[in-house]
């Protein structure tokens, strides 16, 4: 009989392709631009050029569309850590997951 693997999300994934730009250095001074996967809110999956360590700190900002604000569109800025790394993503790009600890949003400029 084969095994069912259960899915241990807690909260509902939205798979959206949005641009987001990520800051991973000690520094937080370098910024690369990405482009999600996927987006919960609890965590984010995002492709990028460059590679980034497991367990390395993150912070990105990116634009949530109203699909799932509910109202207009809102700038969070998050940061977290980076729980998986894989690199085997389409286009020589990095699939990067990671949890997010804390988030503020930001005034539209």
């Amino acid at each position: 009989m084969a095994e069912v693997q259960q899915d241990k999300r807690a909260t509902r994934r939205f798979a959206l392709r949005l641009p987001v730009s990520v800051s991973y250095d000690e520094t937080g001074s370098e910024s690369k631009a990405a482009q999600t996967r996927d987006v919960s809110a609890r965590g984010i999956c995002f492709f990028i050029d460059a590679p980034i360590a497991s367990g390395a700190p993150i912070e990105f900002t990116l634009t949530l569309p109203p699909e799932i604000t509910q109202t207009e569109s809102i700038r969070v800025r998050c940061k977290g850590k980076v729980v998986r790394v894989d690199n085997g993503a389409p286009n020589g790009k990095v699939a990067v997951a990671a949890v997010i600890d804390e988030y503020e949003f930001l005034a539209e400029s």
